[in-house]
């Protein structure tokens, strides 16, 4: 590659957890917004393509569907291309992917060109700069992960507080065309972001005086070439449930953001007024993940994060069945706020859980296999809503689908779980002190140095390890003393006594 930096390495480093590793996440933020916030934000433009095209709301889904479709189903070739160039050039390309797909969209003739535009290409760069973007803040913090998880994926709430009345400005202002344009313009950040990820790279060893390393030394040390991708982790059953529950819960996860614009423009509100919902649903999501984050990193928290998860997705769930009965702006209002809290946390908690079963060499491949099934699930959940609007003309069903669908998830995640996973361990520190405990309980009941130890009624010697002298030439400490006895007295000692 001529001067690339390969972060093959990673996982054998120390997470430094700090220093440049806040630059780091602040790039993780940044695409994390952009990833998320996208297909939320281009919903906004919605009624006028189904005007300028003629297509219905289940067509336009289709945008945003296949968006995240290509966001999660090109997981393993981001996997592989991570692996195999590192985490930086792979995002410097996937951001010119996506600002590329939205200026080449703001030109569309038809609802076809607008799949294959932003759609396809667009979600194409989102993706090469999302996954690897993971990676990285995986391979920076370690103790301080869960508030680094919750940190970065507060980026989404923000994008999405700013990106929706944006598209409403630009839609005014310049028409669909126009703000498509504007939006690949800003796309190309990603480029900026992906500049941030350095790869770590392991310290130097400080060199002994008098021994050089020779060739043969160099070549037993050799890195063995890493896995392109990883299918090892389909034997952690803990990573096969995550991935069942991952795959139920986005069939409905992202249906409520996408139509609760179009359902308060449906109950009779001002565009603006119904695009602040988007609005208000980040400003709460932007303060839940981060708090989601920190308590997610309390002690007795972090090794049952999987039900904390569980309870989050129930918590989402619920709201989306509660929400299915609204029939008020004020009523959608309270939804959101609820939904903008339930959905923080599943946002802070996906990830870390992830990263807690499988760890951090496998992360790289984990993700993107889970995202690859997710895809499935993707591409399949908002369009069907979308026909069930269509044949119904009720969103009241919408939602209860939606509701049903992160619930069960909950429900295979916490039960499989408590089933099928044995509880890990003791930690590798407790177990040190375990031992370091009991060896200091033996020190203290060992006898002390010269006293004999008595086994089956006989005495026997108390040899020093480090004593190199044959056993006949070791003296017995009581045949000593009685010898210098002897010797001050002046008496003829016995055989027996005499050395």
């Amino acid at each position: 590659m001529g001067g690339v930096a390969l972060d093959d390495g990673g996982c054998r480093v120390k997470a430094p957890d700090g220093g440049w590793g806040w630059a780091v996440l602040f790039g993780c933020f940044v695409i994390t917004g952009f990833s998320y916030a996208f297909p939320k934000a281009v919903s906004v433009f919605f009624k006028e393509l189904i005007r300028e095209f003629g297509v219905g709301y289940s067509d336009t889904a289709w945008i945003s569907s296949i968006l995240l479709a290509m966001l999660y189903g090109t997981g393993p070739l981001c996997s592989i291309l991570v692996n195999r160039f590192g985490c930086r050039p792979v995002m410097l390309v996937g951001g010119l992917f996506a600002s590329l797909g939205m200026i080449l969209a703001s030109f569309a003739t038809s609802i076809i060109h607008i799949y294959l535009c932003i759609g396809v290409i667009t979600g194409l760069g989102l993706a090469l700069n999302f996954q690897p973007s993971l990676i990285m803040l995986n391979r920076y913090f370690s103790e301080k992960r869960p508030l680094a998880n919750g940190l970065a994926a507060a980026g989404s709430p923000v994008a999405l507080c700013c990106l929706s009345p944006l598209g409403q400005i630009l839609q005014y202002e310049y028409g669909w065309r126009g703000g498509f344009l504007i939006l690949g313009g800003i796309l190309l950040n990603c480029c900026a972001c992906g500049a941030l990820m350095r790869p770590l790279v392991p310290p130097k060893k400080s060199k002994t005086p008098g021994i050089e390393n020779t060739p043969d030394d160099v070549d037993k040390k050799a890195k063995p070439k890493p896995k392109l991708l990883d299918f090892s982790v389909f034997r952690d059953r803990g990573f096969v449930i995550y991935t069942i529950a991952a795959s139920i819960m986005v069939l409905g996860l992202f249906v409520p953001p996408v139509f609760v614009v179009s359902y308060a423009k449906e109950l009779g509100n001002e565009d603006t007024k119904s695009a602040l919902l988007l609005t208000i649903l980040g400003f709460v999501d932007i303060f839940a993940r981060p708090t989601c984050g920190i308590i997610a990193g309390l002690r007795w928290v972090r090794p049952r994060c999987v039900y904390l998860f569980s309870f989050a997705l129930i918590f989402n769930g619920i709201t989306d069945l509660v929400g299915s009965l609204s029939k008020d702006y004020n009523s959608l209002v309270v939804f959101c706020i609820f939904f903008g809290i339930s959905y923080g946390m599943v946002g802070a908690l996906q990830f870390e859980v992830l990263m807690a079963v499988v760890g951090t060499e496998k992360f790289s491949s984990a993700i993107g296999l889970v995202l690859l099934l997710e895809a499935i699930a993707v591409l399949v959940g908002p369009p069907s809503a979308g026909r069930l609007l269509d044949s119904t003309k009720n969103y009241m069903f919408v939602f209860l689908l939606a509701g049903i669908e992160v619930v069960t998830s909950a429900l295979v995640l916490a039960i499989c779980n408590f089933l099928f996973i044995k509880r890990k361990p003791e930690a590798p520190e407790a177990a040190v002190e375990a031992g370091e405990a009991v060896e200091a309980k033996n020190h203290s009941s060992t006898p002390p140095i010269g006293e004999p130890h008595k086994a089956n009624g006989n005495s026997e010697k108390q040899r020093d390890p480090g004593d190199l002298r044959p056993e006949s030439a070791v003296e017995d400490p009581t045949e000593v003393e009685t010898f210098l006895k002897c010797k001050d007295k002046n008496i003829t000692c016995s055989p027996e006594s005499d050395l």
